[in-house]
């Protein structure tokens, strides 16, 4: 099942009664996502990583180049 997304912004008293009123509901139902310093933090991150891919700022690697790259650094740290 495929969920939407909200974003409300309300006073504190009214942040108690809706957030009574969200507990009621299942987990299957209802996710409460909770706009932290650490989700703030993330959703920065990422943003700036998606503006990245299309100006050539990253650079990419298929499968195969990243397969010999991680082999190359197990070599190396196993003996």
């Amino acid at each position: 099942m495929s969920m939407q997304t909200i974003r409300l912004q309300v006073n504190n008293d009214t942040y108690k009664h809706l957030m009574w009123f969200l507990s009621k509901f299942k987990k299957e139902e209802l996710n409460i996502i909770n706009e932290n310093e650490e989700f703030i933090s993330i959703k920065k991150y990422l943003h700036d990583e998606l503006k990245n891919i299309g100006n050539d700022a990253d650079e990419f690697v298929d499968i195969n180049q990243l397969d010999a790259e991680l082999e190359a650094t197990i070599r190396e740290y196993e003996d």
